[in-house]
This record gives C-alpha cells, structure tokens and sequence, in this order.
C-alpha cells in the first residue's frame, strides 16, 4: 500500500480564451513531459480553486481575469498532481512574462495549434470548453 507522506496542495488552472486565442505559458523547468500548459499554481491553504487560477494568472503573466466556470477537476496523468481547471476571461491587462522564475514564454494560440503545444491531449472537458470557445481554422 502506498501512501503519500505529503501530499501536495493541488494546482489550479485559468483557461482564458480572448480574441480567438487560449494562453499557454512554457515552464522554465518542464514537469515529466510538460513544458507548454495552462497559467496555473499551486492552491493555497483556504482559498477556492477559482480564486487560486484568477490569482496565479496575475502573479504569472500580470493579466487580470475573473472566473467565469469551474470546467473540472482530476488527478492530472503526466504527474499525479490533483488538478482543478477554471474558465476565465480578461478583465484588463496584457499578457507578459512577469513570474520570470517560473516562465520562459507564453503565446496566445489558436485551435490548430493546440496539438503542437500539448501534444498528449488536453483534458476532456477543457477540450470541450474550447471546441465551443475558439474558431476552427482551414488547416488541421
């Protein structure tokens, strides 16, 4: 029997879909095979998932967002981590590395491109969040 001695807090991710585009951030330090993801950070003592994705998406790209839908929760396959995913859209700001520590890159990307970034697939129902939210391009 395996038990985790301390389990980690659990992370939240901010979906935030604006001007046609998804916002991917690139980790300075990939986790297994995860280099490009979601603006996301680890859930602090007492704070709401959806209130840790608005507040790590300041801290991270400086982007102000509010919370629109709670689009999900798993333990996330690549590393294990109890993961909470939350549509957003941006209240004010524009997207910058801020949190250089922690981010190489970011890019706004469109539909067609998702599977050059995360190549393994995006959880079902952000994939179905974004099938809704962002246009279909000509190429495949």
């Amino acid at each position: 029997m395996t038990v985790p001695s301390s389990p980690k807090p659990g992370i939240a991710a901010a979906i935030i879909v604006h001007e046609g585009r998804v916002l991917m951030v690139q980790r300075r330090v990939t986790e297994g095979e995860l280099s490009w993801q979601f603006p996301a950070g680890e859930i602090e003592p007492g704070e709401a998932p959806n209130d840790a994705a608005v507040r790590e998406t300041d801290e991270e790209v400086g982007l102000t967002v509010r919370a629109v839908q709670l689009l999900g929760n798993r333990v996330h396959p690549k590393t294990g981590r109890q993961m909470s995913y939350t549509a957003c859209e941006v209240v004010s700001g524009t997207a910058t590395v801020v949190d250089t520590d922690e981010l190489a890159d970011l890019a706004w990307i469109t539909s067609d491109q998702i599977s050059e970034y995360v190549p393994y697939g995006l959880f079902e129902p952000v994939q179905a969040y974004l099938d809704i939210k962002l246009p279909r391009g000509s190429a495949s």
